[in-house]
């Protein structure tokens, strides 16, 4: 993994809240709240937060009694997410490696993290890490995206951004966000970080925008594929949001698009 690809700072935190969040990751937050209300949650780690949409998810579902600990590596990322939830004392924060955990072991009923695992340097590692600060009959949910082929807006937008770049291509996108969908190979890396009980389902949706600008804003401007291009050459940003836009509205129309996108829910005992 490239080292840009960890980094979201500058204006990427409020464009990926604006955009990004809504776009892709409140569907699957949902389905996580949903998961962990049924399974009654009482103190949750939530790793890899970024600007919290899975955190107010939680905050939303789970009961008085719960206590949410958000963290994430990034701290301009985290600073973003705790101006949306300051008054729920429930809920508190700390900038954290997912590698090396600062909590004692078997600490925790839940541990959480939507769409974080693929920016691990070394997953067994940060699976071992969960595993230690669960309780012995803790869960482990972990959400990763399927290929980038499954996730129809990021596909346009690689493609296209790729084709200004023909020489040394952006690939962020399809490099990590969807680089890392092979179940089986993270089913063994959790099994060999001593988990058990593991499981994987495929859950579908659709991503939806009021014009095709927005997702060419959320992915070129809203991700580190905007590092990428300014690294490239940093006159070319708009640009390359424009060919997106361009690119997006020839595939879905002018109006309001709707494309699909996938991912996998893991859970380990």
């Amino acid at each position: 993994m490239a080292a840009a690809d960890r980094v979201f700072a500058g204006s990427i935190p409020e464009l990926y809240e604006r955009y990004l969040v809504p776009l892709i990751f409140e569907p699957y937050a949902l389905d996580l709240a949903q998961r962990l209300e049924k399974a009654g949650a009482g103190r949750v780690l939530e790793i890899a937060a970024g600007t919290g949409v899975v955190t107010r998810a939680l905050a939303a579902r789970l009961g008085p009694s719960a206590r949410i600990t958000a963290t994430d590596l990034n701290e301009p990322m985290l600073n973003h997410a705790r101006t949306r939830l300051s008054q729920d004392t429930r809920v508190s924060w700390q900038q954290a490696d997912a590698q090396a955990l600062p909590f004692e072991d078997r600490s925790f009923d839940v541990v959480v993290c939507q769409f974080g695992a693929m920016f691990f340097p070394d997953k067994v590692r940060a699976f071992k890490e969960a595993r230690r600060v669960l309780k012995p009959d803790g869960r482990y949910y972990c959400s990763v995206w399927d290929k980038i082929s499954e996730n129809e807006f990021a596909d346009v937008v690689t493609e296209t951004v790729a084709g200004m770049f023909p020489d040394d291509p952006p690939r962020f996108l399809a490099r990590t966000p969807h680089g890392h969908y092979d179940v089986d190979r993270l089913r063994a890396e959790l099994v060999e970080a001593d988990f058990t009980d593991i499981s994987a389902e495929g859950v579908d949706a659709r991503s939806k925008a009021p014009s095709p600008r927005e997702p060419a804003i959320a992915y070129v401007e809203g991700t580190p594929l905007r590092n990428e291009v300014e690294a490239r050459d940093p006159a070319r940003l708009a640009e390359a949001t424009s060919r997106a836009t361009d690119a997006l509205a020839r595939r879905f129309g002018s109006g309001a698009v709707d494309g699909r996108i996938r991912a996998y829910v893991l859970t380990a005992q």
